[in-house]
């Protein structure tokens, strides 16, 4: 199973947000890059890059800080961005920066046909991103609860040759109250393409409850304010993972 850090890039400083509010922003560095390098020397095997800027704005707006954790990276690891992204264009460009895989998930629910033509052009590259409040998508950097249904919807993102999807209870997102498994779950069963957790890790609890859960689709999960808060140990749950998959 992958633990991937999360960078999240606001005015090209490393933040957390709680519960998607870009008011409640907790800063943890000034320097992404340095922050990026730290993940990679405690045996991140992938990093998660979020433009919070860019997810409110609609277009990327942390290119540069983008550009120095790719350099610092150097290829090492892959390393996969959401945020603002809603053209071709946008997608090309970070592609061609070197990131390995694009994150879509307002313009995906707004603009299907967008997604497939992505999944078509740049395929292998496309991530979907469903951030969900009571089974319900929402969107616009989580402003907006549709009526659009987290697995029917994954499953038409499923047969447009998406390359995993990320799933996101926005109401556990930065509040450390556990990972909603059950949900999480469902979703693995109900498509046949990775899953990735997102919102809510705590400690390693969450980890030793989710590892298991690999053989059920569930491919990863995005660690946030809880490996920047100390309440998870990254270093520990990465040697855990480790020695799981050597037994």
């Amino acid at each position: 199973m992958l633990l991937i850090p999360a960078i999240d890039l606001k005015d090209g400083r490393c933040v957390r947000l709680r519960q998607g509010e870009l008011h409640d922003a907790t800063v943890f560095s000034d320097d992404p890059a340095a922050m990026a390098k730290q993940w990679l020397d405690k045996g991140a095997e992938r990093l998660h890059l979020v433009d919070l800027n860019g997810a409110f704005a609609g277009k990327p707006k942390n290119a540069e800080a983008i550009q120095r954790i790719l350099e610092t990276v150097d290829d090492e690891i892959p390393v996969q961005i959401g945020g603002g992204i809603r053209d071709m264009d946008t997608i090309e460009t970070y592609l061609d920066m070197g990131l390995e895989y694009v994150i879509i998930g307002t313009a995906a629910v707004k603009d299907p046909r967008f997604l497939q033509d992505a999944c078509s052009a740049f395929q292998g590259h496309i991530i979907v991103g469903l951030d969900a409040k009571d089974g319900r998508i929402a969107t616009d950097g989580w402003s907006k609860v549709t009526k659009h249904e987290v697995i029917a919807t994954a499953q038409r993102f499923e047969d447009f040759g998406v390359e995993a999807i990320i799933y996101t209870d926005i109401g556990r997102d930065g509040m450390l109250s556990g990972v909603n498994v059950e949900a999480t779950l469902a979703l693995a069963r109900a498509v046949n393409i990775p899953i990735i957790a997102s919102g809510g890790v705590h400690n390693m609890n969450d980890i030793k409850t989710l590892a298991p859960l690999y053989s059920e689709g569930i491919e990863g999960v995005i660690l946030g304010r809880s490996i920047y808060e100390g309440t998870l140990d990254f270093e520990e749950a990465q040697r855990y993972i480790d020695e799981l998959e050597e037994i």
